[in-house]
């Protein structure tokens, strides 16, 4: 269970994407604005091997432009717009396609808060475990702890940790006794899993050497009873409106 004295954390997944275009700046800095304690946001390679913050390889549905970002150069990229036009039209047209460093200058403006900073596999597939590991693990160094590079992919982890990473996190893709096996060999700092697929019983959540993050929450209530439960970060798309979750007087009724 989550002590008294630890309060539990909120993570902006891919920013403040209720009300803006999902991993640009002005998304994930209006989420660090709204207080959230956390940003989440995602990573893929240019063609060159320079980490962008995007979650499709496949560049029309957050940008309009037909491609691939592990077929374009970062320097092309970084033109290309990433706001969504399907959800948002003209509203975020001059909001680009972030590099990995201009997110990490963000970060380190808001000194008390923690990036979660998945890279995507289609990337590790792409480019090899090692490689992807290396670079990540080289891009991250400079904000030690505050960072948690997290993966579906369970290899590029463990190569991470081998070359000096602070802290990972697995991401869950099916409730299992193997995914319990292989999260006990890992031993990530945290486990993350879509609250959905877990089983509705008080001592389902798997004890261990990790705190737990659930996504994507998006009611009040649930938060709530999660968190009383034992989890320690609560992921969600609207920062608003679950701000208010995590504070003192919520969780002592």
């Amino acid at each position: 269970m989550v002590e008294q004295n630890e309060r539990p954390q909120l993570i902006a997944h891919r920013g403040y994407s209720e009300c803006y275009p999902e991993n640009t700046l002005i998304g994930l800095e209006a989420a660090l604005s709204a207080g959230a304690d956390c940003i989440e946001f995602d990573v893929q390679f240019s063609k060159d091997a320079v980490p962008v913050v995007i979650h499709d390889n496949e560049l029309r549905r957050t940008t309009g432009v037909d491609g691939f970002v592990n077929q374009t150069f970062a320097k092309q990229l970084a033109s290309i717009y990433a706001g969504e036009p399907q959800r948002f039209g003209d509203q975020f047209n001059s909001e680009p396609i972030p590099a990995l460093n201009a997110v990490l200058e963000l970060l380190g403006q808001w000194p008390k808060a923690t990036a979660f900073v998945e890279i995507k596999e289609e990337t590790v597939e792409y480019f090899g475990v090692d490689s992807v590991a290396s670079r990540m693990v080289s891009e991250l160094a400079p904000y030690g702890s505050r960072c948690v590079l997290i993966s579906f992919d369970f290899a590029v982890l463990e190569a991470a940790k081998r070359l000096g990473i602070k802290r990972t996190g697995w991401v869950i893709r099916k409730w299992s006794d193997d995914s319990l096996r292989l999260a006990q060999q890992l031993k990530p700092d945290v486990l993350l899993c879509n609250y959905k697929k877990i089983p509705d019983d008080d001592n389902a959540l798997w004890p261990g050497p990790w705190q737990w993050a659930l996504y994507d929450v998006v009611d009040s209530d649930i938060a709530l009873r999660w968190i009383k439960r034992g989890v320690h970060f609560i992921e969600t798309w609207d920062v608003g409106a679950l701000k208010s979750v995590t504070c003192v007087d919520n969780l002592s009724r």
